[in-house]
């Protein structure tokens, strides 16, 4: 840090004012008021250059650590790759996140909301208290290995890092244990505190972190995501409701018995035909999707049981709750006319990200400033061969680019919508995969595996805890966000989409039962 010498201007004037020194005019003792004006502004701007000079410390502090961590992150990732668990089952996983975070002096507690591979971590005291979200969950279908060509992996697991949540957990905890380092060595004061999430995709947990009350004491609250380019702003996201039907008929011989069949495939074909119909009668922007989880074993066999899982999304929470009764109804529909017991699992729903463009701006100004992503020749080389692949391909200078989403609603779904509705939060996205690659899909399982994922990750951890050092240094920003937060939401309320009672779905990922 430089240091003023004792004899320069700023100094003697810095003294001048300290020792009361005053010019006599005729009128009697009084101040000088240019001097004064001129000290007291030079003052200040000592004041301010000293101040970026200690936040320059402290942030290059945390950003060391990160570094230093560099390894062990990765190596953490690596094993909840490896893993690839289905939510609410990420035991390997969570415990992973858990016990290093445990080892590095955070306070843990486990199995929080009901949910056994949920946790946070935390390390601090008083205000603010900032949140990194955190998580760990694969996808069903996508075995991969870190490959530029499509292999599955030979050890039988069927999932697969699609979304890249083995890096999102991993960067978030390391940003953690920067920020906690920092609160300890006295630079910044507050606490930090982990959340480790599980089942975002489809279960929902952090509404139930949500309604457990594990954020009411947040002042904000940061998460990031692995994505094929670099990019922040207040953007957006699509609710979404889920919901699986079960019918069940009767068996009997498809070609000698037909008419005593009842046929739970039959419904779900109807449910699916009449929800086609729907479509043209929904409001703009919705989407519906389904898939087929269970429709029978053999075609002389008329199926006794039958499911289908169906997605409804919209940028507008209020809009899902009409759209799914109608959506119900077709469900009604096919099992009354085909005969069959109609069973509804209602698995709940997660709001729109409500943006924050105070926070926003925060985490896009370090984004931009430690954007250091490129590839070296053999990582070149795998994303090439992986293009091969890619449908819309786009230029690896891509990666060194920051986009600016400012405005922007996503076409994806996530459950931190529910926790921007209820305190400050931002998030954003670094490149991790080869730039052109769809999330949820093998390329992104390959990626994630190798260097380019792990570039993107430690990317994000840095940049989350640069700019958690930020808030914890700006309360007035923090104030700033708060204010906004609360003009944005004006008269609504958060109102979870899950049914009253509903309990976390632990069991969504299994086969159904018939």
């Amino acid at each position: 840090m430089h240091i003023f010498p004792q004899s320069s201007p700023i100094s003697a004037l810095a003294s001048e004012i300290r020792d009361g020194v005053s010019q006599k005019t005729g009128s009697g003792m009084h101040w000088d008021s240019r001097r004064l004006g001129v000290a007291i502004a030079l003052l200040l701007l000592t004041s301010s250059l000293t101040i970026a000079q200690e936040s320059d410390a402290v942030i290059e502090g945390a950003l060391k650590s990160v570094a230093d961590r560099r390894d062990v992150t990765w190596q953490i990732a690596q094993k909840i790759w490896l893993a690839a668990e289905p939510g609410y089952q990420e035991t390997v996983s969570s415990a992973l996140l858990a016990d290093a975070a445990e080892a590095a002096g955070l306070k843990v507690n486990r199995g929080v909301a009901e949910i056994p591979t949920a946790f946070t971590a935390e390390f601090g005291s008083g205000t603010p208290v900032i949140g990194i979200l955190g998580e760990f969950d694969a996808l069903p279908g996508l075995s991969q290995q870190a490959q530029p060509e499509p292999l599955s992996r030979d050890d039988g697991n069927s999932f697969g890092h699609g979304c890249g949540h083995h890096l999102f957990g991993s960067a978030s905890l390391s940003a953690t244990i920067a920020i906690a380092e920092q609160i300890k060595a006295g630079t910044i004061n507050g606490t930090v505190r982990f959340y480790g999430c599980p089942a975002e995709e489809g279960g929902s947990a952090k509404v139930f972190m949500v309604e457990a009350g594990l954020f009411k004491d947040c002042d904000a609250v940061m998460h990031w995501h692995p994505s094929s380019k670099t990019s922040a702003g207040d953007r957006s996201s699509l609710a979404r409701v889920a919901v699986k039907f079960q019918f069940r008929g009767r068996t009997a011989h498809a070609a000698g018995s037909p008419e005593q069949g009842r046929s739970a495939l039959d419904a779900v074909e109807l449910t699916n035909h009449a929800a086609e119909l729907m479509r043209e009668h929904t409001p703009e922007e919705t989407r519906i999707h389904h898939v087929i989880t269970s429709g029978g074993d053999a075609p002389n066999v008329v199926p006794a049981f039958a499911e289908v899982y169906y997605y409804i999304r919209h940028p507008e929470a209020k809009f899902l709750k009409p759209l799914y009764s109608r959506l119900e109804l077709c469900a009604k529909a096919g099992a009354l006319a085909t005969e069959t017991e109609l069973t509804i699992r209602y698995e709940g729903g997660i709001r729109e990200i409500l943006p924050n463009q105070t926070l926003s701006n925060m985490a896009r100004r370090r984004l931009a400033e430690l954007n250091d992503l490129s590839y070296n020749e053999e990582e070149q080389q795998f994303a090439a061969r992986l293009q091969q692949h890619l449908s819309e391909p786009v230029s690896l200078e891509a990666v060194s680019r920051v986009e600016d989403v400012d405005g922007t609603i996503g076409k994806g779904s996530t459950d931190v919508g529910d926790i921007s509705w209820v305190v400050p939060t931002t998030g954003f996205s670094t490149s991790c995969w080869v730039p052109g690659t769809p999330a949820h899909s093998w390329q992104a399982v390959a990626a994630g595996g190798t260097s380019i994922g792990e570039k993107g990750m430690h990317l994000a951890a840095r940049v989350l805890a640069a700019t958690a050092i930020d808030m914890f240094r700006s309360p007035e920003l923090l104030q700033q966000a708060k204010e906004e937060f609360q003009k944005r939401l004006g008269n609504q309320k958060y109102e979870s989409l899950m049914q009253p009672n509903q309990k976390p779905p632990l069991d969504y990922r299994n086969a159904p039962k018939s």
